[in-house]
Order: structure tokens, then sequence, then C-alpha cells
């Protein structure tokens, strides 16, 4: 062994030995309890970032822990094509060759998305197996397959026939970048200085006016009744009477609503139902006119008028200005205002009414609710059960249309917009696993008999993935789950902490803020990365990511490499695993008794952080474990002990110690395991058994 532990020498060579070996792939394990948990599928666009680096780590120490412990263990992978997201980043690429997506046909584009997915589809896969992942990649998925293809058309078409799909106008945040619809956890928000602009408007048959306030003065185009609250006594003799809207003329009910909150602006509110959320709830209540004046395209339509072609800035400025001529306006206040941008492009998002295809919502939300309710489903850690109940409690039938041309084609005749990309990705636990074709007995699209993987593995143990897509895909994952295989897709739901950079900001590329996990792997090497990563996961919402802890991963590798050494050149003969449990108590000294109840001491709580999730915990008591109670204490003692059982005391916690290590850091682990003198180890470490 070298004086100094060289990740780079060993990593690629021992992934390839790896993979080589099969045993990724359970139907290469023996056991009879299975294992599994489904990779979130990643975009065709992605590379490499932290919250992946965190996200896979976290799973393989799970996965690789479980394989040690005898069970038939799947990690099954996948990419998502990413509609939106692909179509952007092809649409830039076309755009840097002198290409405009618009010159070419459907088909022709497709074909260029195609073209770019095998150039680039696989670079992410490539660096999950630099961090030493250890999927089944002979089971790789992707969502637009020809198997999945089908479960798609499959699963809409279930919905068809329960009439729980319609087509209508709806309101919708709608991009004009990207020229489709969103759904709402598709949009961003982020906070801006704006301003809050009081208008007066007349009232009917009076010389008195009421006034209200707006973020958003160019939509007044749009407004079809003024708001106030039921409880607001300022307003009470308002309601039913009519106002005038400024520069239009149109009358104006006014109304009471509850959703009216008393302490904005002035307490009166003008609705515009086709421009806003609230608005159009207001508005279907109450059986309001429905007035778009603006267009897919950000531009203001012939419902606008004199403002008709105007960009929304340029209308907002023009109907200012008239209102201040006209001696409507009574005031300007600086505001921060909230500002939803597409989630891809960040371009600011437009809610306007559009003809979409939606899924109505109300018992898919009943089966998930079920689910986490009768406890089928766990939420981890547990204070993410209230947000998941309340997000279903208030949710909206779900828009599936998008008006891109990449991704699955509505099965609809004539119909040109594709699906969500999240309607196929909800169906990943099951669809990936072989649904609808290894169903022996598919009863209007209900699995009633599965056979092969799906009988199998489904349904998983655990997924994981950051709060942000708790309800893009989580929950959509349970509903599906339970409407098609008539049970949820998985036991547990582990929300693992964002990261962040060290003062506590957004990692991101585009700003400059982004950490690349494969040069944290260059420089450290990926055990050093994967540890440092668990290392700083201890239960937080959100980590303020330090290289410290990666350095310390570093140390402790080199640590445990020496240690290694130290003990191969004070053994003088080989053991069987056998032997190393066999000790004779008489022979055994005060220290060897110490080490030996410290390590079933460290191995009992060190098993239960790692079923609770604790990473963090784990991964620290290990460290602590080896470093100070072994190395610092008792390879200092035995140094001066007689032979006696310490030679066998020596390896046998090394062993333990390194079964224990290895799913944090499997290289080290793998290439140290297979110099120790042991007479019965296995071809590999990651099959060992795991120490009881």
């Amino acid at each position: 062994m070298d004086k100094r532990y060289k990740p780079k020498q060993i990593e690629s060579k021992l992934y390839e030995e790896w993979e080589e070996s099969g045993y990724f792939n359970p139907d290469n394990l023996e056991g009879e309890e299975t294992f599994s948990v489904p990779m979130a599928p990643v975009n065709i666009t992605g590379r490499l970032h932290m919250g992946h680096a965190l996200e896979n780590t976290l799973m393989d120490v799970l996965v690789r822990r479980k394989r040690m412990q005898g069970y038939k263990t799947l990690w099954y992978p996948g990419t998502d094509h990413a509609g939106i997201a692909t179509e952007v980043k092809v649409e830039k690429k076309l755009l840097d060759e002198g290409q405009d997506r618009q010159d070419l046909e459907r088909d022709e584009f497709i074909k260029k998305v195609w073209d770019w997915k095998k150039k680039y589809g696989d670079i992410i896969t490539d660096q999950f197996k630099k961090m030493g992942i250890s999927c089944d990649w002979s089971r790789e998925r992707f969502t637009m397959d020809d198997d999945y293809e089908e479960a798609v058309k499959t699963a809409f078409q279930h919905y068809q026939n329960k009439d729980w799909v319609y087509k209508g106008d709806r309101l919708v945040n709608w991009c004009p970048h990207c020229q489709t619809a969103l759904s709402g956890l598709e949009v961003e928000h982020e906070e801006k200085k704006g301003k809050l602009w009081f208008i007066n408007y007349p009232l009917k048959d009076s010389d008195k006016s009421v006034t209200i306030a707006t973020t958003r003065p160019e939509t007044m185009l749009g407004d079809t009744a003024i708001a106030v609250s039921p409880d607001d006594e300022r307003y009470e003799d308002l309601i039913g009477k009519t106002a005038i809207l400024p520069l239009v003329g149109r009358e104006l009910p006014i109304i009471k609503d509850h959703r009216i909150d008393p302490e904005f602006g002035t307490g009166a509110l003008k609705v515009t139902p086709a421009h806003d959320e609230t608005d159009w709830e207001i508005g279907r209540e109450h059986d309001l006119e429905v007035v778009n004046v603006i267009n897919k395209d950000g531009e203001m339509n012939d419902n606008a008028d004199d403002y008709e072609g105007l960009t929304t800035k340029e209308a907002r400025e023009k109907i200012v200005e008239e209102l201040d001529q006209q001696d409507y306006l009574e005031k300007t206040e600086d505001y921060q205002v909230q500002k939803g941008i597409c989630y891809r492009c960040s371009t600011t998002i437009e809610p306007l009414t559009s003809q979409q295809w939606f899924v109505e919502m109300d018992a898919l939300a009943d089966k998930a609710k079920e689910a986490v309710k009768s406890g089928e489903v766990e939420l981890i850690p547990e204070k993410w059960e209230g947000p998941y109940l309340d997000w279903l409690d208030n949710l909206h039938d779900w828009c599936i249309s998008r008006q891109i041309w990449w991704g699955h084609q509505i099965p609809v005749e004539g119909e040109e917009d594709v699906l969500d990309t999240w309607f196929s990705s909800a169906l990943w636990p099951f669809a990936a696993l072989g649904w609808p074709q290894e169903c022996k007995d598919l009863e209007d699209g209900t699995c009633e008999q599965p056979q092969g993987d799906l009988e199998q593995f489904y349904p998983a143990d655990v997924v994981t993935s950051a709060k942000g897509i708790l309800y893009l895909w989580q929950v959509r994952m349970v509903f599906s789950g339970m409407e098609f295989m008539e049970e949820p897709p998985f036991e547990k739901i582990f929300i693992h902490p964002m990261v962040l950079t060290e003062d506590g900001k957004r990692m991101s590329k585009s700003l400059g803020t982004g950490v690349d996990p494969l040069d944290l792997i260059e420089e450290y090497g990926a055990d050093a990365t994967r540890f440092g990563l668990a290392w700083q996961t201890t239960g937080v919402q959100a980590i303020k990511f330090s290289e410290d802890a990666l350095k310390t991963g570093e140390k402790f590798a080199n640590k445990v490499w020496n240690a290694t050494r130290f003990i191969k050149m004070n053994l003088d003969e080989e053991f069987t695993t056998e032997e190393l449990y066999d000790l004779n108590q008489e022979d055994l000294t005060e220290a060897d008794k110490t080490i030996l109840n410290q390590l079933e001491e460290f191995k009992e709580q060190f098993d239960q952080d790692l079923d609770d999730f604790r990473f963090g915990q784990a991964a620290r008591s290990l460290y602590h474990f080896f470093w100070d109670d072994y190395c610092d204490v008792y390879l200092e003692t035995a140094k001066e002990q007689e032979d006696g059982e310490t030679q066998k005391v020596l390896l046998r916690v090394l062993s333990e110690s390194l079964k224990m290590l290895h799913p944090f850091m499997p290289y080290l682990t793998e290439e140290i395991y297979d110099k120790l003198p042991l007479k019965d180890k296995e071809d590999f470490l990651m099959i060992e058994d795991w120490p009881n």
C-alpha cells in the first residue's frame, strides 16, 4: 500500500469492476427480501449539480447498506425527456447555429431533439458513475421509450374513461417566451421593487368614487367588478352599487367576497378574472364576465382598444400617464412586488385565459391524502405531513397540456399539444418496472395481477427529493400509484435539505453561485465528496455548504488508509472470518474488551441513525469511533501488548468498520478490503455481510 490514498488511481478502475460483476443487478443477488428505490429520472438537459450529488449520495448509502444486509436490492435509474427544458436548450442551440425553430416543421424539430438527446442525454449518467452511484444501469429507462409511451397513453385513456379529463377555457400561467401554459408549481417567485398605484373609480350617478390600489394598472382594461370584504365596514353602503371603469367606461358591480384582504391597499380590489388567479375564482363564484386583454406574446390584444399592440410595459406607462392627466390617479407608492417567472427561461409569467386540457383532482387528491393519513406513506421529516395535506386540501384541477412539440402528444385525434412532463413522470415507480405490459390482468388501467419486476419490486421502499418537487412529483406519484396499482408506490418519502452557498444563497450556475460536484471530485475524490455531503446532513432544512466537510472526509480517508497499512504490517498471518469471532476470553486484555464493547455500542447507534435517515449523525459517529476510540486509543495500546488475541481484535474491528464505512466511501473501502489478510472474503466488499 502507498503511504497516501490516491483516489484518482482507483476510482474509474473500481467502478468498471463493479459494473462487470453484475452485483448492481438484483437478479445476481441472493436473498428473498427485496429493497427497491426509484431514482428521480434526471432531465436529459442536466449536468450534475449539488442537489443531485447530495440526493443520490444519501440514497446510495441506503442501497449499499441494504445490499450488504442480504436484500435483493434494486435502484432503478432513468432520464426524463423534460419537455420545456429540453425544447429551450435545443432552440438555443439552433439559434446559435443561425436557425429559428419556427422555420422548421414539427417532425424536423423533433428529429433535432432526438439528435441532441443522443449526443448529450447520457452526460449526467456518466457523472453519476464518477460518484460511485450503484444503480442497476441495465434497467435504465427513458420517459420517451416506446414502452413508456404506451404507459402514458394507457393512463390518459383511463382518466378519459372515468370522465376525469376535460378541455376548457381556464386561467393558466402563461410563459410568453416558451409559448406554453405552466402549472403553478412550475412558476418561481421573486421579489422586485415595484409600485402601488391608487386609482379612483367613479360611482355611477354620483360625484363620489371608490379608490382601489393595484400593482398592474395595465390589467384594469379587463376589470369586470370591484370587490370588498363582507367584514369591511367602510364599504357596507357601496355593496350592490356600480362603479365606472376609468378610461374605458365599463360598468362594474361592487360585490362582497371573503377572499378580499381589508389590509391590502384601500381594502377595495379591482377584479380582473382573465389575469389573476384570485380574481378568476371570484369571477367564477359571482358569474362575472371574463375579458382577456393580453395576448400570448405578452402584448395587449384587441380588447384593449387604444392600447392594442403595446407590450404590457408600454401599456402600463401609457395608462398611468392618462390616468394622471384625467385626474383618476390619486397617488403612487413604492411597493415590493412578488413576480412570477418561468422556471426554465425566467420570463415574467402572464396569467391569462386559455383553452387547455385538465384532470379533475378531487378523487385523486383524496387518494393521496388517505395514503398519508392511514400511515401507508410516511413523510420524513414528519413536519412535511402538514404541508403535504394542506396542499392537497387546496388543490385545483391539474392543467396537463403544454403548447410545445417535444413530449408525449395528447392521444386525441387532431390534438397537437403535448402532455405536461410531470404527467409521465408521475407514473415512474410502476411504468419504469413494466406497467402496463407486465400486468396479466389490466382492468381499465388498474393492474390486477402484476408480473416480473412489477410484482417483485413494487411498491418501492423509499423515494427522496428536495422539498421543491414534493408537490410536483411525490404527491403525483402517490395518487397515480393508488389509482393504477391500488397501493402507494413507496412506503417512505425522505425530504433531504437544500444545498445553499456557505453564506446562505441559492446555488445557481447563471448567478455564479453554483458549485460543480465534478470539480470537488477532481480535487478531493468521490469518497471525500460523498462523506462531506453526508456529514453536513444533520436534520436541518438547508445546508450551507462548506468544503471544510470535504477536507474532513479527505483526512478521514487517509486516516483509514494509514491505519490499515499499520495493521497489515503488524499482522503475521491470515485469518478466517470465523476465527475473528472465536476469541479466547481469557487472553483478551482490558483494552481489547473496551474496544469490542465500544464497537458494539457504536454499531447499535449507527444502525439506528441510518434507519432514521440521520446520515450526518451516522457519518460523525463512525468518524469519531474509528479515529478516536480505535486509532488514537486502541491502536496505540495494541503496540505495547503481547500478541494474545490482539491481532484478531485489530482485524475484526477494522473489517467491521470498513463494512459500515463502505456505503459512505465505497471506493476507499473496496480497495482496502481487498488487501486485508482474510482468507474467506467475498470478491467484493459491497456484497459482504453487514455487521450485526
